[in-house]
């Protein structure tokens, strides 16, 4: 395809040019003003020049018409997924291809968008980033309606084209979700925090519906709650790291999805100030390694007796001139036994200070959750000894009566190398174990729990054993102390004492029979920590129901690992028979599952502004569509009606070849001026003459 036009490239500037016109102007109207001949060929002539002046080319464009760019944008976030959506959408991609490659010239331009939330309009953006906005034929979107990036006016979108909108789904869906409005994100193990919510039903009729409150899998309650109402349900921080609770409100009957009928909320639990009793028997030289490092840790209210004159030790000094403080016994085995989270009692013996109905509170205390810690000397192997109080009943071993003096290095039992407590203590992995030896421990026959360091001839050292709601770890040496002073380069005494208080106030890392998962976009790490030789495989039930299993592999003596790929948003739950977890993958209340009733009026004002339509694909309640017809227009304030949507066609081309012809330069050029310059003269000469 070629055009023609003139081009003017002057040789004097252009003020200059109309300076000249002006002046010959001038000179041919005086000369017909003064009524002289020749008026008519001066005016030619001076014209010309000018013309010369100006110099004028033709100019051939020779041009390649382009395509139009239709830029369609296929909804594929979750709401998609939804009933015959899915379909519909493919069906609709398949029919929008056919009609545009049957109108020819039209560059289709599909991109897949909602991977994000429905963010739709920076697919649509990404499609046409590379095309010049009058290329731009039209824009279409297969959507189920909702969107989450509609820009606020059309001179967003970049383009002045028609934007049509084809909405997948049905007339008359129903569905009932329910919505998080506060969400606590941290708490204080156990203390109470409330989420806030509400119900919201597209078919509410003003019934009260049950939801359900869960935490970690275990319901807590169930209750009513009116649609639309504001309900603000309290849950207790149970223990530290996180806690998993879920809203869940009864499906609808022929309901859309139940995937948006339960709300998830992840809250990590923090402990408060950790109170501490440390009880010491006696002292001795192992007494300020306990005290030492407890009150090196910010987070622990130490609270630190030491008897000292026991009531039976009568040596005639006065009452009045002691200056020992009376045990507190009434207050802190009584009334404010359980405000502790952890009780030491370091080297103590039944001295007749606590009566036997103090320990029994504390063996309730741990029944019922609390515990304890038993750091014991010599006298455990006596009458005297703490397993012949009422503790005996929780006590995980009985002392045999004999007491070994003599060196050992404290050695990990088999099950202590798959332990959290001692697993991959630092010297542990050689043999025997880089640290120093100690020099006394009691003889004793395990009787419960799990014995995971061993002493002078493979007794047991170190006891750990669940006791009801509670927990009990027994040392049966005193000589700990020997590390912490360092004796011959000393031992691990800090991390050994850390993770063993922790162990006993239940730190969800260390537990010992545990279930672990953690979601990374759309990376599940499952992790099983077990005592067990074998462990087992474990189950994945996904949002919509669907299972797969997955076989864990040893990673390290106690700890067995997978990986899997999940294939959906939404709350996981994993068991393998015996521990279940519960995993979030994505965001915990996709925005694509809050509203997913599919709607046209949320793009309808967008759409309407560019001229475009918006109308649905469904045909009745299956997965068949019904497309109108596409037509080429030229630019219009509309571009469709009741059976055709519009594509606008722009007319775009690109210059292939150019062609230049000088009009007034060159053999013709220079005949013409002097033909308008000396004829007007030779004419003028004739005519004087005669």
């Amino acid at each position: 395809m070629s055009s023609f036009n003139l081009s003017f490239a002057p040789l004097v500037p252009p003020a200059l040019l109309i300076a000249l016109g002006v002046a010959a102007i001038a000179v041919v109207a005086l000369t017909v003003w003064a009524g002289r001949r020749g008026g008519f060929a001066r005016a030619l002539g001076l014209a010309l020049i000018l013309f010369a002046l100006a110099d004028p080319s033709l100019v051939r464009e020779d041009r390649d018409p382009l395509k139009d760019v239709v830029a369609v944008v296929l909804d594929r976030s979750g709401s998609q997924n939804i009933g015959e959506r899915k379909a519909q959408t493919d069906k609709a991609r398949a029919e929008i291809a056919k009609q545009l490659d049957a109108m020819g010239n039209i560059e289709a331009r599909f991109v897949d968008g909602g991977a994000d939330g429905t963010k739709l309009f920076g697919a649509l953006n990404s499609a046409l980033a590379d095309v010049p906005p009058e290329r731009v034929g039209g824009a279409i979107l297969v959507t189920d309606g909702v969107v989450h990036d509609i820009p606020a006016s059309p001179d967003a979108l970049g383009f002045k084209a028609p934007l049509h909108a084809f909405v997948t789904g049905h007339e008359g869906e129903r569905d009932r979700r329910i919505e998080l409005i506060e969400a606590p994100r941290f708490g204080i193990v156990g203390k109470d925090l409330t989420i806030v919510a509400r119900v919201l039903d597209s078919d509410d009729h003003g019934e009260p519906v049950v939801v359900t409150l869960r935490r970690d899998g275990e319901l807590l309650t169930t209750f009513r709650a009116t649609p639309g109402a504001t309900i603000r349900p309290t849950v207790r921080v149970d223990h530290g790291g996180p806690n998993v609770v879920e809203l869940d409100v009864a499906p609808l009957p022929g309901e859309l999805t139940t995937l948006n009928n339960k709300a998830v909320v992840t809250i990590d639990g923090v402990r408060d100030k950790l109170k501490v009793l440390l009880v010491s028997g006696e002292p001795h030289a192992g007494e300020r390694t306990w005290r030492n490092l407890l009150k090196s840790d910010a987070n622990v209210d130490l609270v630190h007796f030491t008897i000292l004159r026991p009531p039976d030790k009568q040596d005639g000094t006065p009452i009045n001139e002691l200056s020992l403080i009376a045990f507190p016994t009434a207050d802190l085995f009584g009334r404010k036994i359980t405000d502790f989270d952890l009780i030491i009692f370091d080297r103590y013996s039944n001295q007749t200070v606590l009566p036997p109905v103090y320990f029994d509170n504390i063996t309730r205390y741990v029944r019922n959750g609390g515990a304890l810690l038993m750091a014991v000397g010599p006298d455990y192997a006596t009458e005297d000894g703490l397993f012949y109080s009422p503790l005996g009943r929780i006590a995980p071993a009985r002392p045999t009566g004999k007491v070994l003096e003599q060196p050992f290095r404290p050695a990990i039992t088999a099950d202590g190398e798959k332990h959290p407590v001692t697993r991959g203590l630092p010297g542990a992995d050689s043999s025997p174990p880089a640290w120093s030896p100690w020099f006394r421990t009691v003889a004793a026959e395990r009787l419960r729990g799990v014995s995971v360091m061993s002493g002078a001839g493979d007794n047991p050292l170190l006891l750990l054993s669940r006791e009801g709601k509670g927990r009990v770890a027994l040392l049966l040496s005193d000589q700990m102390w020997l590390w912490a002073r360092g004796y011959q380069e000393g031992g691990p005494y800090s991390d050994l004492l850390r993770r063993l208080a922790h162990w006993l106030m239940k730190e969800p890392e260390l537990e010992e029979e545990a279930l672990r998962a953690t979601a990374r976009g759309r990376e599940i790490s499952i992790e099983r920590q077990t005592l067990k030789a074998e462990t087992k495989p474990v189950t994945l039930t996904a949002p919509s129901g669907a299972t797969s299993v997955a076989t864990l592999a040893s990673t390290s003596p106690g700890l067995s690992t997978a990986s899997v790929k999940a294939e959906e948003f939404g709350l996981y739950k994993l068991s393998d028979g015996e521990l279940t977890a519960l995993v979030n993958v994505g965001p915990e209340n996709p925005r694509e599952y809050q509203e997913v009733v599919s709607t046209m009026e949320h793009l309808r004002p967008l759409a309407e502004a560019t001229g475009g339509t918006v109308r649905r694909v469904g045909n009745g309640k299956d997965d068949n569509i019904v497309l109108p017809r596409f037509a080429a227009m030229r630019e219009s304030p509309l571009y469709g009606g009741s059976d055709y949507v519009g594509i606008k066609r722009t007319g775009a081309s690109v210059v292939t070849g150019v062609g230049v012809a000088p009009l007034a330069i060159g053999f013709i050029g220079l005949i013409a001026l002097l033909a308008g310059i000396v004829g007007p003269w030779l004419w003028e000469g004739r005519r004087a003459r005669g």
